[in-house]
C-alpha cells in the first residue's frame, strides 16, 4: 500500500499536476486531491491505490519502504519525466 505522502512526493519529483496524475491513472481530479490531502494510507478501494501505483511506476517511480517503515519515492530509469532546461 501505498501513503498520501508517497502520492504527493511521487508527483512533485515527477513535476505532474493533479490533473496529469488523473490523466494517467483514469481518475478523477478531485478523488486524488482528497487522497493527498489524507494522512497515511489512503483509506479507498485497493483498485483506486493500484491506478495511481502503475501510473506513477510507468514513468519510472519506485515506491519503497512501508507506510509504517520508511516510505519513500525514487525515480529510476526515466530521466525524461523532466521539463527540458532549453524552455
Amino acid at each position: 500500500m501505498i501513503t498520501s505522502d508517497q502520492i504527493r512526493a511521487a508527483r512533485a519529483m515527477l513535476r505532474w499536476s493533479g490533473k496529469d496524475l488523473a490523466e494517467k491513472s483514469g481518475l478523477g481530479f478531485s478523488t486524488l486531491m482528497r487522497l493527498e490531502s489524507l494522512e497515511g494510507v489512503p483509506g479507498t478501494h485497493a483498485k483506486t491505490l493500484e491506478a495511481i501505483e502503475k501510473a506513477f511506476e510507468k514513468a519510472g517511480i519506485q515506491f519503497i519502504g512501508t507506510p509504517d517503515e520508511g516510505p519513500g519515492v525514487r525515480l529510476i530509469g526515466k530521466t525524461n519525466q523532466w521539463p527540458s532546461p532549453h524552455l
